[in-house]
């Protein structure tokens, strides 16, 4: 009777082992998308202060040539004032279209991986629409 169950308890470890492996490779796949996440996150951070910084200099460059050609310091910050009203309304109601789009993309792709057959099937959509 031992001989007929050998093969029952074989099964019931392989199967505790094969949870056990899928488990640390959700791990692992969790670990490595949250790395390239916060990297993403960290660099696009870093990239937005130091252009913050440029734009920021620019615009007061701006500010002085405009105030000096025009008379009027003030005039020259509320004329870029405005610019920049302008350009952060066409951000905001673009948002959707601009950031949440291209996040989703963004982690679907760094989440899940892609198999070879789909990116050649991808890859040959886009020729035949172009």
């Amino acid at each position: 009777m031992g001989e007929f169950t050998k093969p029952m308890e074989n099964l019931g470890k392989d199967a505790k082992e094969y949870v056990d492996l899928r488990v640390d490779d959700l791990k692992l796949r969790t670990v490595k998308g949250l790395s390239l996440s916060l990297n993403q996150l960290l660099s696009m951070i870093l990239v937005l202060f130091c252009g913050s910084i440029v734009l920021l200099a620019l615009a007061f460059g701006i500010i002085l040539l405009l105030g000096q050609a025009i008379g009027s310091y003030a005039g020259g910050a509320l004329i870029i004032a405005a610019i920049f009203a302008v350009v952060t309304f066409v951000l905001w109601k673009m948002k959707d279209k601009l950031f949440l789009n291209t996040f989703v993309k963004l982690f679907v792709d760094l989440f899940f991986e892609k198999d070879e057959d789909e990116e050649e099937d991808n890859e040959k959509k886009e020729e035949a629409q172009a």
